[in-house]
């Protein structure tokens, strides 16, 4: 009887288990990618693309 009732809350445990793992995971990764997003286009860009805006607007 103990042992039946024990097998009936182990599912739920170790499902609950499983994701409190998957946020402490999650909360302890100190990567950020929203820091590491470009802004815009870099001096590569600019060097190539700002001669043909200016050969444009003459």
């Amino acid at each position: 009887m103990f042992l039946a009732s024990l097998t009936l809350f182990r599912q739920p445990l170790t499902f609950v288990a499983s994701k409190w793992q998957t946020l402490v995971k999650v909360a302890g990764n100190p990567y950020r990618p929203e820091l590491h997003y470009m802004r815009g286009p870099g001096p590569k860009w600019r060097a190539k693309y700002q001669a043909s805006r200016l050969d444009r607007s003459l």
